[in-house]
């Protein structure tokens, strides 16, 4: 299997539609893949621009057809009202056991490379948003990746995503350059 993993939409449906071409690229060679997005799905927050190709209600429409293989967890511009639109559930941050580790998805403004989840150990994997810039960083023996933005990067960031496998986890832009690679 392999996971995308994505954050910070912000209600770009033309970030997000070019996000999931990337996905859907890769589901040939690989039909088990799945999608996370670590937060801030719809709503661009009341500090941000607009951004690019804002259209949250189209962000809906692309999410709730493709539920059946994203799982969406809520961030801190994301709020109650978004689940009225979306037809799958906004959920809180999770673990999970990924080859022989735990591997925590967040949206990153409680937990991050600052601030660890509770039970993260030496060897797992740590996955947020939220500061709109990927970076890869260890703390404690935790490998913690910031996997950027799709619909608002920070100013001089490029718009990212991770991929995780079995084997290693990269951290790519929508050029498909690879900005950070690790091996597990």
């Amino acid at each position: 299997m392999r996971l995308f993993i994505a954050s910070d939409i912000h209600g770009s449906a033309a970030w997000l539609e070019k996000f999931f071409a990337i996905v859907d690229a890769a589901l040939p060679e690989n039909p088990e893949t799945k999608v996370i997005l670590l937060g801030d799905t719809y709503n661009h927050g009341p500090r941000n621009p607009l951004p690019e190709g804002y259209a949250p209600m189209r962000v809906a429409r692309l999410l709730n057809d493709a539920m059946s293989f994203v799982t969406v967890i809520k961030g801190n511009c994301d709020s109650e009202v978004d689940q009225m639109i979306s037809d799958f559930p906004i959920i809180g941050d999770f673990a999970m056991e990924w080859a022989g580790r735990t591997v925590f998805f967040t949206h990153g403004h409680k937990f991050n490379a600052d601030t660890l989840p509770t039970g993260a150990k030496s060897g797992d994997l740590v996955f947020f948003g939220h500061f709109h810039a990927p970076s890869v960083t260890e703390k404690d023996g935790v490998i913690c990746v910031c996997v950027g933005a799709v619909g608002m990067p920070a100013e001089g960031a490029p718009r990212s995503y991770a991929v995780l496998t079995e084997h290693d986890v990269k951290v790519q832009d929508f050029e498909g350059n690879t900005l950070f690679s690790l091996t597990l």
